[in-house]
């Protein structure tokens, strides 16, 4: 490729060449626009944060006049104009500057909107109109980092921005409200930016740090008006308060409501909870007359939650790390709240009712946590009074703690990755739910599980905690192996309840799984259905009233009988009683259930995709169907066949060949026949009868040759119906209708 110095091509005749003097402070963006004639640039220097500039020189009479006499000068001394030419100031008509607190990093221009976005250091995203410089139309506040890359879609009619902690925001331009915030640890971006690229087309940002990502933007449908709706975003979280008999749930938008159990009506809500960061988890403390939240602002928040009001925030000095789950427990007559999340740490606040102050500190750090605690994020956190705590990290380890004493009762970790999955996208081991079995815990039994875990590709495993640790049973509930997102047990250990990504609640019983060392087989089914669209985010078993409450992120909270009978959606419109079966949705399903795909029963006739496991099985079964078919049918044929041995020949070379038909072609497993045995009742004159193919098959149309019985029926029939047709013309003479009946 040929290469060109700048200032060779600024001294061609062919060329124009203007350059001037713009920013205080080096260029940050520079971009130029042929739709207005004209480059936008920006800098760091605040009075000169980002300029509009004319490229095609001044546009002022003096100014051009100036710049002609000095290139005519240049001319003289024999040097081109490019060389000697100085950057200056241009004149205040030439160019539009604005003056930004702290500079701009990024900017971007839309013509067809008429708006120009910026982003710097002071972590705010203004909206202005590119020919008023004074004061922005809209400030879009959200990031915690300078934004370094903004975009205008056009299509969309959203801004795009990303900060330097590669937190990537989406913003309405008519509303001025955030749609969407993906965090690195959500969209998996790490390292340095480098780039960041919006493509129009398949609408996803790209971006370059130490490794290439994309992030697909898929808008999601406009819900229906039918469908009824609890919260506005996904719920994240519910639980039920018995001392008010209220249901509390909150959504990613930071939104609280309060519903009462009863007949499903709201009773409350409150907003802004942790400002524009998400709840990620909530509980009650021991007397249930207050609420804790945790938030990705990395702080709990104590709640009068009946009329709003924050009583205390409970934070700690360092990085404001996201709270993954929060407990309240009660040891020996003292109170505490414990969190946990992505500083790795357990956090534990002591709730004392002397302490006015509206900030409380944790206490100090365990020592066998900050030396042998975890080393990913914590995920999850359960309790099992009087001493006991689990927690579980993204790593897929499980550690038991004594609260008493602060020290690592025994560590647990998942079994290797099931078959069937890419070990080279690193499969997920995370394990994000945990739940005890109490009345095993609480015995120290040595033998019996006493911990449920969720694990990677949809497994339950059951721990043994007690004289070595280690597993009991692992299985897998759901057919499609999606991840176990919740679970419950009964206060006697007796079902546990399991919810799965996809919407659907199974029901084991465990009574009896589990106490007396490993288990090979899955323990039995009781019932499963599907509670909701989208990934159950809560589940809680009300025992007292045998009712189980579910969220899930389709936006809805639900509540369900301990069998499955759906009882209603919190926030429609018709009340329900919860002591009277008549008043519940039951036996109607959720509409968007009904409709959904994966909602179909599971029949051999409907199933497409068999999977690898079942089509052995399904092979076997029906060979034995089969066998057993014939073997019935050999025992039922007791009268004599027609010919003899010649027949028992015939009956099993039929036999033989439709077996050799079954067997020799891989037909799907859908399509092939599914067999019954005969009835015994059936005469057995039935079971006797053969099959032969026929030879020959005579053509259509043909007639075919009846002489071998004497008579020709084609024929008779025919004569028959002229002798009709002859009667029927003699009566015709007499009749109105006979003139429209042809002649023949």
């Amino acid at each position: 490729m040929p290469s060109i110095a700048v200032h060779s091509a600024a001294a061609s005749p062919n060329a124009e060449y203007t350059r001037w003097k713009v920013h205080g402070d080096c260029v940050t963006q520079l971009n130029y626009y042929d739709s207005i004639n004209a480059v936008i640039s920006s800098s760091n220097h605040e009075p000169t944060a980002l300029v509009i500039g004319f490229a095609m020189g001044a546009t002022n009479v003096k100014k051009k006049l100036e710049e002609i006499r000095n290139v005519g000068k240049t001319v003289k001394k024999g040097k081109s104009s490019a060389s000697l030419a100085v950057p200056r100031r241009r004149a205040e008509c030439d160019h539009t500057v604005f003056s930004i607190h702290k500079g701009v990093k990024a900017f971007s221009f839309c013509r067809e909107k008429n708006l120009l976005v910026t982003g710097g250091m002071d972590r705010l995203v203004r909206v202005w109109n590119p020919y008023l410089p004074g004061k922005p139309t809209g400030v879009l506040r959200g990031h915690t980092a300078p934004v370094v890359y903004v975009h205008i879609s056009l299509e969309e009619s959203k801004v795009f921005s990303m900060s330097a902690d590669n937190t990537v925001k989406i913003w309405d331009l008519e509303t001025h409200g955030c749609c969407f915030t993906a965090s690195s640890k959500a969209s998996g971006i790490k390292g340095e930016l480098s780039a960041c690229l919006y493509l129009p087309g398949p609408r996803t940002l790209c971006v370059a740090t130490d490794a290439l990502a994309f992030l697909h933007l898929k808008v999601g449908s406009v819900p229906e008006p039918h469908l009824v709706r609890s919260h506005q975003e996904p719920v994240v979280c519910c639980r039920y308060n018995p001392a008010f008999r209220h249901v509390v749930s909150c959504c990613e938008a930071s939104v609280v409501k309060v519903w009462d159990f009863d007949t499903g009506r709201q009773v409350s809500e409150f907003i802004g909870c942790h400002g524009d960061a998400s709840v990620t988890c909530l509980t009650f403390d021991s007397s249930g007359r207050r609420l804790v939240t945790g938030g990705r602002d990395g702080c709990l928040k104590i709640w009068s939650y009946n009329n709003g009001n924050c009583l205390h925030t409970l934070q700690h000095d360092g990085s404001q790390s996201e709270v993954c789950d929060c407990t309240y427990m009660e040891v020996n007559q003292t109170r505490c709240a414990i969190a946990v999340g992505w500083d790795r740490r357990i956090n534990v606040y002591f709730d004392t009712p002397h302490d006015f102050h509206h900030f409380w500190k944790p206490q100090p750090r365990w020592q066998d946590d900050l030396n042998h605690g975890h080393k990913e994020d914590i995920l999850c956190v359960a309790q099992c009074p009087p001493f006991l705590l689990a927690t579980s990290s993204y790593d897929g380890e499980i550690i038991v703690w004594n609260v008493v004493s602060g020290h690592m009762y025994c560590k647990l970790n998942p079994p290797s990755p099931l078959d069937g999955q890419d070990h080279r996208e690193g499969p997920d081991r995370s394990v994000s739910r945990l739940a005890f079995l109490k009345t095993r815990a609480r015995k120290l039994d040595s033998t019996a599980a006493s911990l449920i875990s969720n694990g990677p590709g949809g497994s339950v495993t059951f721990w043994k905690l007690f004289s070595g640790a280690g597993l009991i049973a692992n299985f897998t509930p759901s057919k499609g192996k999606a991840q176990v997102s919740s679970i419950v047990v009964t206060a006697g250990d007796t079902l546990t309840y399991l919810a799965d990504q996809q919407g659907f609640v199974h029901v084991y019983d465990i009574q009896e799984y589990g106490l007396r060392g490993p288990e090979l087989q899955a323990p039995k089914t009781v019932t499963s259905w599907r509670a909701h669209v989208s990934m159950v985010t809560s589940l809680e078993l009300i025992e007292d009233d045998s009712i189980l409450l579910s969220s899930s992120l389709d936006r809805t909270v639900r509540l369900w009988s301990k069998d499955g009978a759906y009882i209603g959606t919190f926030g429609q419109s018709r009340p329900w009683d919860v002591f009277t079966p008549a008043s519940w949705s039951h036996p109607r399903v959720p509409f968007e259930i009904l409709t959904d795909p994966q909602s179909m029963p599971t029949h051999p006739i409907l199933e497409t995709d068999i999977p690898a496991g079942c089509s052995g099985e399904r092979q076997e079964r029906d060979i034995v169907m089969e066998e057993k078919v014939l073997s019935e049918t050999a025992k039922t044929q007791n009268l004599p066949s027609p010919g003899g041995l010649t027949g028992k020949a015939e009956a099993k070379e039929d036999k033989s060949r439709w077996s050799a038909f079954c067997h020799g072609r891989q037909l799907p497993a859908q399509r092939k026949p599914r067999w019954k045995v005969p009835e015994l009742t059936w005469p057995s004159i039935y079971q006797a009868l053969q099959c032969h193919e026929v030879p020959c098959v005579s053509a259509l149309g043909e007639k075919p040759d009846l002489s071998l019985i004497g008579s020709d029926v084609f024929t008779n029939s025919f004569c028959g119906q002229e002798r009709e047709a002859e009667l029927q013309e003699k009566e015709g003479t007499h009749s109105a209708w006979g003139r429209f009946f042809p002649e023949c």
